[in-house]
């Protein structure tokens, strides 16, 4: 994982994350020392991003967003269809993941907040040698989808079922 990639999941953990996260715990998930953690944080702040330092650990000190999970299917050939989509109704796609019936939950942090950040994804996907994450469940795959209200995330929603990217859960996908 290189230095960019780790900041952004650290940044993700602090998002998900409803009370403060320490140095040693954001370290321990992201495979590196709190020194190194401690350094990131620095880094984030110089990019903007507001990071409160407690006696219990770092907090992210930005607005709270509204989340929802969905399933979604399509082809490779949709996924830049389906993240403008998104972006362009005031979503950002938090993460994917996938419910594998043998290897269980895989997800990764996704972050994509806008049209800028899907090309920059797609561009990754095209140079690099590794496929989305939905292939190894035939094109079915999760999103946690953030927005500033239940209004977008009902728009983002009827715009996945109007253009056949929406998939019923099944019903062990209910429970988990």
């Amino acid at each position: 994982m290189t230095g960019a990639e780790r900041r952004k999941q650290i940044l993700s953990l602090m998002r998900e994350s409803s009370k403060p996260l320490s140095g040693s715990a954001l370290g321990t998930a992201t495979g590196v020392s709190r020194q190194v953690v401690v350094q990131d944080i620095a880094l984030l702040r110089t990019e903007g991003h507001s990071i409160l330092a407690t006696a219990r650990g770092y907090l992210l000190d930005e607005p709270r967003h509204l989340t929802r999970s969905f399933k979604v299917y399509h082809t490779n050939e949709r996924t830049e269809e389906e993240l403008t989509m998104i972006v362009d109704l005031g979503g950002c796609i938090l993460d994917v993941m996938v419910n594998h019936r043998i290897y269980g939950k895989m997800s990764a942090p996704l972050n994509i907040k806008n049209r800028r950040d899907v090309q920059v994804f797609m561009n990754n996907l095209k140079t690099g040698k590794s496929t989305p994450l939905l292939n190894v469940t035939s094109g079915y795959h999760f999103h946690q989808i953030a927005a500033d209200s239940e209004e977008i995330l009902d728009e983002i929603e009827n715009a996945l079922r109007e253009n056949n990217f929406l998939s019923e859960l099944l019903p062990y996908e209910k429970e988990a």
